[in-house]
């Protein structure tokens, strides 16, 4: 369909549909009732979503494209915010609107994602094969710390600390976590190359010492420790990567609009990843300061509790979301 016949067959639901949210704007100034003029809201605000996406798929003007965003926006806000409080919002981002941001944009995602992991890989078989090439990654400091933290003898895997101090230690995991998500979001500004090094550089770092953990022999005390948070804290790294990545596209390839409004267009989306990702490294945190290092369980255990981690993530991002898109296709003609 070209988008002259597009327009001339949705404009008349998109002037209804604008002339709705003013008037729910305008109530909601006022704190007055609605009336029956906004009846259907619900319906064409799902109508308006469903033509946004026709025209981002089908690549029409930037210009239809803006008013459409435009207006889905302000939809969102007066239908979203007007139903539910502050925590009720937090929950429908967490349960629909993050997995769908990720799916969105799955081709930044599956670049971080490969740019993270394919060091890790890559290093982990190169220090496994040549041991000293462990100091040309990590200094000597660093790696006489690693071992301290997963000898089997230790009270604690994972941190040199004592057993009385898990909250305080939750506090730190955060502040680290989310100090390299912001790292390696932040640099996407500069044309994709900060995201880029901050994923490289802590996929060889990491891939460097789970190498040199598995030549020393503490394989269960490190990877037992790692695969429960892992889940939560790696898939968030790799998502404020793609984050990052998306900003720093926008600028080297704007298309049809000029950088700053390219950048403003994917800073919109690139955020909800952020969010997500943030909200991954609070669990990671949790599960890392309380999980992930007691002695308290079985090896075995937490491995089998890691795997289930890592399959919850899974299927978290791939299928939760997807309520009422089937539904667009088939009530909606095109």
């Amino acid at each position: 369909m070209r988008q002259e016949e597009f327009e001339d067959r949705y404009a008349d639901d998109w002037k209804k549909f604008e002339t709705q949210i003013n008037l729910a704007e305008a109530l909601k100034q006022n704190k007055q009732k609605g009336d029956t003029s906004l009846e259907g809201f619900a319906d064409n605000y799902r109508q308006l979503c469903y033509c946004l996406a026709l025209a981002r798929e089908r690549h029409y003007s930037p210009i239809l494209i803006d008013f459409l965003e435009a207006l889905a926006f302000r939809g969102h806000q007066s239908f979203y915010q007007k139903r539910l409080g502050i925590w009720q919002n937090i929950c429908h981002f967490i349960l629909y609107g993050f997995p769908r941001a990720v799916r969105e944009q799955a081709r930044f995602v599956w670049t971080a994602t490969v740019m993270f992991y394919l060091p890790i890989v890559v290093v982990f078989f190169l220090v496994v094969l040549f041991p000293d090439m462990i100091y040309m990654i990590v200094d000597a400091q660093t790696v006489t710390s690693m071992e301290n933290m997963y000898d089997p003898t230790a009270e604690r895997f994972g941190t040199e600390r004592s057993s009385g101090s898990d909250f305080y230690m939750f506090g730190h995991y955060i502040r680290n976590n989310i100090g390299i998500a912001f790292q390696t979001f932040a640099g996407g500004i500069l044309l994709t190359i900060g995201s880029q090094f901050f994923l490289l550089f802590n996929g060889f770092v990491f891939g460097a010492i789970a190498g040199h953990i598995y030549n020393i022999g503490y394989n269960d005390t490190f990877f037992s420790f790692v695969i429960g948070h892992g889940a939560f804290e790696l898939t968030g790294i790799c998502i404020a990567g793609a984050a990052g990545l998306q900003l720093g596209w926008a600028l080297l390839s704007p298309g049809a609009y000029s950088r700053k409004q390219a950048l403003v267009n994917a800073s919109k989306s690139a955020i909800q990843l952020v969010y997500g990702a943030i909200f991954l490294l609070l669990i990671a945190a949790f599960v890392e300061a309380f999980w992930s290092s007691t002695h308290m369980v079985s090896f075995n255990t937490k491995y089998i509790v890691g795997t289930i981690f890592w399959l919850m993530v899974i299927a978290y991002l791939t299928l939760l979301g997807r309520r009422g898109q089937s539904n667009k296709k088939v009530t909606h003609g095109s």
